[in-house]
């Protein structure tokens, strides 16, 4: 059933993990199933409070398709109950509750879109109503007894809340007792989840125990920033990719990202390993890849991961016709030139004159002024491939451009 050791399942696992609770636990829980050749049941709970699932979702997503590849059991639990009590994580004040009708309408997409990342076929649906709707009051007494309000005081948000003068309700101290309850449900021996989910996470741990089951291990991974690359990605801010997007909106906003937040999206959002990332870094740093081709080939990533390669082309070459059309006077001077397979750059720029003087030109790569196909030239003695029958976009300055052909 396992392809890797324990040794090697832990390794490919805690990569990009923020947090684990803790690693000689759940390397202990892998030997056991190695050995048993039984899965662990491994939890992911996401609440559908809004009908829209994003790209900061598939961050944790793409973990718990990491243990289905490694041969786990995957329960993808849709937490209609808890959506109804609403986690404040992050709140400095009551969210309002959703209502049953609200819940039910949000929750037909979720399945659907967390299937284009993970594997139908290996995935177990699950929701937390089928068990808490059950629950009588004096289950729910019983739960409540097992935590303390001054353990409760200690999550982030509600201490600053009640230092502040802050209201909080008695409805909200039931959010990471029922979440961890669904642990306690479904016997988890792993539960995944953002950073500003750890101590929701740690609630479970000790609820198993409190129901005489082995504390489950927890992993978090890392908040994911929106488009404008400082809050959060959330549709309440518009500053995020949503995996039903359009595939030409998918890769246009792909395009929009920084080349910094570029990067991160590769290394949260990619199967790219530790060694191709890095290299990734250098290549970018040393002008070898272009910032735009490396978001090129992200965004095409993206779009062939939710729809399909085709697609991904299709969106890839619309953008370009209308990046072009944009940024590219519809009147440019046109040179025919002939092919060669090292024509130097600078000489290439006097020839068509574009400046004085080979001098001048180099001056001008110098400075940072000259492209090649949209693409900075950063050094001076590059040399251009010249094929014949291609063709080729030149820019010097701001206002100088020509359409070169090759004969």
């Amino acid at each position: 059933m396992f392809k890797h050791t324990p040794e090697e399942q832990l390794k490919i696992l805690k990569q990009g993990c923020v947090d684990i609770v803790s690693e000689a636990e759940i390397l202990e829980k892998l030997k056991k199933a190695y050995k048993d050749n039984k899965p662990l049941k491994i939890k992911l709970g996401m609440d559908p409070s809004r009908p829209d699932l994003h790209l900061g979702h598939v961050v944790v997503l793409n973990k718990l398709r990491v243990w289905q590849q490694m041969g786990h059991e995957v329960y993808f639990l849709i937490g209609d109950f808890t959506a109804m009590i609403g986690d404040p994580t992050g709140k400095n004040e009551t969210r309002p509750a959703l209502t049953k009708e609200e819940v039910k309408e949000n929750s037909k997409t979720y399945a659907r879109q967390v299937f284009k990342v993970l594997d139908p076929e290996m995935t177990k649906v699950v929701y937390n109503s089928h068990w808490m709707d059950e629950m009588s009051s004096s289950d729910m007494i019983r739960l409540a007894g097992q935590y303390t309000v001054a353990r409760m005081l200690e999550r982030d948000d509600f201490h600053k809340r009640f230092n502040n003068e802050q209201s909080i309700c008695v409805h909200e101290f039931l959010y990471p007792l029922v979440q961890a309850y669904d642990s306690v449900a479904l016997h988890s021996d792993v539960e995944l989840g953002g950073t500003d989910q750890r101590f929701n996470l740690l609630v479970g741990r000790d609820i198993q125990k409190a129901y005489n089951q082995k504390p489950q291990c927890i992993m978090t991974m890392p908040i994911l920033e929106g488009l404008d690359g400082v809050q959060k990605m959330s549709k309440s801010l518009n500053n995020y990719i949503a995996i039903e997007d359009s595939p030409q909106d998918m890769f246009g906003k792909t395009m929009r990202l920084s080349d910094e937040l570029m990067v991160r999206y590769y290394e949260l959002l990619t199967d790219i390993r530790p060694e191709e990332l890095q290299s990734l870094k250098e290549d970018l740093k040393s002008g070898k890849k272009h910032p735009k081709e490396a978001k090129v080939d992200l965004g095409k990533y993206f779009v062939e991961l939710f729809y399909s390669k085709e697609e991904a082309e299709i969106a890839a070459s619309e953008f370009e016709k209308v990046f072009k059309q944009k940024s590219l006077p519809t009147n440019m001077p046109e040179h025919s030139v002939e092919a060669n397979p090292e024509k130097w750059i600078c000489q290439l720029i006097s020839e068509l004159k574009m400046a004085s003087s080979n001098s001048e030109a180099r001056r001008l790569v110098q400075g940072r002024a000259v492209e090649w196909d949209e693409k900075k030239v950063e050094d001076a003695n590059t040399k251009l491939e010249l094929k014949s029958g291609s063709e080729h976009i030149l820019k010097v300055g701001k206002k100088k451009f020509a359409k070169i052909k090759v004969i």
